[in-house]
């Protein structure tokens, strides 16, 4: 029996890539943001690394997609960009680069030696890593809410509407919905006393794990997804079963769906239909209007009972 060696080690390639693409690919965006704070340009090297990221994310997942029936047009790539640009590129941009924009005096009383409990003696990376599991605690609570409270579903279901994940959807939020996530993560650090630093590290992190999150990647995980949100626990909360969808909270880290029991992954493969049970409209205005009608029905047949 012959054995092809060419592809033989075109496998070898593919399961190495697999399993070590998602810790390698983080921790270089990591390194090359940390180079781009040592230069005191860190907003002009996050936006190359980000765009870096997203060029190789998205060669990967058309040469090694984890569903390929996601590789199909879902006519939505539009109203991801616009969705994108709109919440995530607004509003946490102005959190996170407000000193390059001009609304740190909003900050600034925060900022002032003394002002609350935060330890800032300590090693940055050390206040990094607390910044992230602080924060996660309201980004935790603000997703799950999201998902529970039936008005916040209304904006948090455009994200969740989407039936197949890719890069171009990482950003697809209601800006209600985004304005409503970041507002909860970041007020408990700040709140502290924690640094503008620590935050804008914590803001870089969450964008380069989003969209390894949302990745059409095949990837393998092993004990990461006991620690971070990865894109194999994410598609679980994608799932339109409640029961798998309303699990997986975590935005960058999982210790609150551990400490909260909201944690899964089970030993099956993810479900590739994926979306809603409602009907949401095709177009970007048509989206960000959906939501406002729909509460308004809500209120108008509560009226007329």
């Amino acid at each position: 029996m012959s054995v092809d060696l060419g592809t033989a080690q075109e496998s070898a390639v593919r399961r190495l890539i697999a399993r070590f693409s998602w810790p390698m690919l983080l921790l270089l965006c990591v390194m090359a943001t940390a180079y781009g704070f040592a230069i005191e340009h860190p907003v002009v090297v996050f936006n190359l690394t980000y765009l870096t990221l997203a060029i190789v994310l998205f060669y990967l997942e058309r040469t090694m997609p984890f569903e390929r029936t996601w590789l199909e047009n879902d006519g939505q790539t539009f109203a991801n960009i616009a969705h994108t640009l709109t919440s995530k590129g607004l509003v946490q941009g102005l959190v996170t680069f407000s000193g390059v924009i001009g609304i740190t005096a909003y900050i600034t009383p925060m900022q002032g030696e003394g002002y609350g409990i935060w330890p800032r003696e300590w090693p940055l990376f050390i206040q990094v890593i607390m910044t992230l599991v602080i924060a996660e605690f309201g980004l935790y609570w603000a997703h799950r809410i999201a998902h529970e409270w039936p008005v916040l579903w209304k904006f948090h279901a455009i994200h969740h509407s989407v039936t197949r994940l890719w890069i171009v959807n990482t950003g697809r939020f209601h800006f209600i919905d985004s304005v409503f996530s970041i507002l909860l993560g970041i007020s408990l650090p700040l709140a502290l006393g924690a640094p503008l630093e620590a935050i804008t590290w914590l803001s870089a992190i969450t964008a380069y794990i989003g969209m390894l999150t949302h990745c059409n990647v095949d990837m393998r995980f092993g004990v990461l997804s006991w620690v971070f949100n990865t894109p194999g626990l994410h598609r679980w909360h994608h799932s339109k079963k409640i029961s798998e969808g309303n699990k997986n909270y975590g935005e960058n880290l999982v210790i609150w769906d551990q400490v909260f029991r909201t944690w899964i992954n089970p030993d099956r493969r993810p479900p590739a239909n994926i979306g809603i049970m409602e009907k949401m409209p095709a177009g970007f205005i048509a989206q960000l209007a959906w939501p406002f009608k729909q509460i308004r029905s809500q209120i108008k047949r509560k009226d007329n009972s």
